[in-house]
């Protein structure tokens, strides 16, 4: 089977927001969250170390995601109204990573030697192979000036997304009427800040205006690490096919999300948000891999816990661990092995092992 990347996890923000600690396998999360209000609010958890090894996951963008204050959409999230307090909880979640780090089957992937590392842990048994992190900034509001870049790269943050929703840098998904937008002079100056650095630029989440203007400007490698094609949800959170080419064009990667609110527009949505089944998922990758010519630009973005769980993603998946399916369903459908393989997790590899430090 090959290595499975998974592009967008909020393991940090489900850590320090729900209590859910990485470490701890999802049946035991599941046991003590079962009626909590955690579990009401935010869906049956789908994440951890042990479900993802056994699922074939070998590698995790795990994100730094802070929630402006007039996006939140439950009363409980933690959220900011000021750069200091992103600033703050970013750090709060890059220190849980850096916990992590010392667990025996986690590692940071900051260099490309380390990348090699969790990959060559892949070709032992189970019990010795080793889950990677590359540390994703969702939403760039933390870095309190383009020029503070450089310390969070010197922390390991390899992967910036400039908006969730309306950043001071850019234009992003819109939440209660805002977000909206273009790049702006400090965006600008934040891609400048990346490019010399070659760190990765993910365009999820960036309003179409901003999205279009830095394909086209930024220097280094791009990706969307969790976006779907608009064809199947028809708002600004997704991708048109033109975006799609440009991101292709670019050689760029597409994380597609296995969450049923993602695989269907609103008339279809109450009729099947609890009885999506797999192959809608594929349908969407397939769609990415048609409009683009290729295998070479749809990988996975699963998203999982980031706000839903197992009640909202296809009905044959239960946890992380059920990634493994996605590689047999695309082989189902005809894929190389190779294809399956790059769509899996390769396609992903290629990018950061382009665009990663010696």
């Amino acid at each position: 089977m090959p290595i499975i990347v998974d592009a967008h996890l909020d393991i940090a923000w489900n850590y320090l927001g729900n209590g859910r600690d990485f470490r701890e396998s999802v049946a035991v999360k599941r046991a003590r969250e079962a009626g909590s209000p955690t579990a009401a609010q935010d869906g049956t958890t789908t994440v951890s170390l042990p479900d993802a090894l056994a699922g074939g996951v070998g590698l995790v963008f795990a994100t730094l995601y802070t929630c402006p204050a007039f996006a939140a959409m439950f009363a409980n999230d933690i959220i900011y109204t000021t750069p200091q307090e992103a600033h703050d909880q970013a750090l709060a979640q890059l220190g849980y990573y850096e916990t992590l780090f010392n667990h025996p089957q986690i590692a940071p992937v900051r260099t490309l030697a380390e990348l090699d590392a969790v990959r060559a842990t892949w070709h032992k048994p189970p019990a010795e192979r080793t889950l990677g992190m590359v540390i994703l900034m969702e939403g760039a509001d933390p870095i309190l000036d383009p020029s503070d870049f450089a310390a969070w790269w010197a922390r390991g943050v390899r992967v910036i997304g400039l908006a969730w929703s309306e950043t001071r840098y850019s234009g992003g998904t819109i939440y209660n009427g805002r977000g909206a937008g273009g790049l702006t002079d400090l965006g600008r100056a934040l891609l400048k800040e990346m490019a010399a650095r070659n760190a990765v630029l993910d365009l999820s989440h960036m309003a179409e205006e901003a999205y279009h203007e830095a394909i086209a400007s930024y220097e280094g490698a791009v990706i969307a690490s969790h976006s779907n094609p608009r064809r199947f949800r028809n708002s600004d959170r997704h991708l048109s096919d033109e975006m799609i080419k440009k991101l292709a064009a670019r050689d760029g990667v597409i994380g597609l999300v296995p969450f049923n609110a993602f695989l269907h527009d609103d008339r279809e949505r109450a009729a099947n948000r609890a009885n999506t089944p797999l192959s809608r998922y594929i349908d969407a990758i397939d769609t990415v891999c048609q409009l683009t010519g290729s295998a070479r630009h749809a990988g996975i973005g699963t998203d999982f816990d980031g706000g839903f769980g197992r009640e909202k993603i296809p009905y044959e998946m239960d946890s992380i661990a059920s990634l493994s399916l996605v590689a047999e369903a695309l082989d189902q459908r005809g894929y190389s092995a190779h294809d399956v393989a790059a769509i899996c997790g390769g396609n992903f590899l290629r990018v950061l092992t382009q665009a990663l430090p010696a």
